[in-house]
């Protein structure tokens, strides 16, 4: 074989193991999303620097789809500085579960900022 056919059938292998990998993402209008800032470390700081800093910031509705890969986000003003349509992948679905929230009420504080944990169910 020859060199180019060497890489051509080394390509179409790599091609197939990522397509395993690859699926397609798609929002409906009025989805919560996360923004993805990490790719961003450059032009914004988010919080922490280095490692620990975000990869996500808090979520926000999709107001449009624009095109077939883009949305429209409802920005807040203190992110005027940055376009407010991005790719799918800048963005991950958030989807509430009504069993993380703990209502204020529930949570006791003491004086001293402690708290004591209790379990809820014992599985094993």
């Amino acid at each position: 074989m020859l060199r180019d056919e060497w890489i051509s059938v080394a390509s179409d292998r790599q091609k197939s193991y990522a397509n395993l990998k690859r699926r397609d993402i798609e929002y409906s209008v009025w989805d919560f999303v996360f923004l993805k800032v990490s790719s961003w470390k450059k032009v914004l700081r988010f919080g922490h620097k280095g490692k620990l800093s975000s990869r996500f910031i808090r979520s926000y509705w999709i107001l449009k789809r624009m095109g077939s890969i883009a949305y429209l986000l409802e920005l807040p003003p203190k992110l005027n500085c940055i376009p407010d349509i991005f790719h799918a992948l800048m963005l991950r679905g958030y989807w509430s579960d009504p069993s993380h929230v703990v209502p204020v009420e529930e949570i006791e504080v003491r004086p001293d900022l402690n708290f004591e944990e209790e379990p809820v169910q014992i599985l094993n």
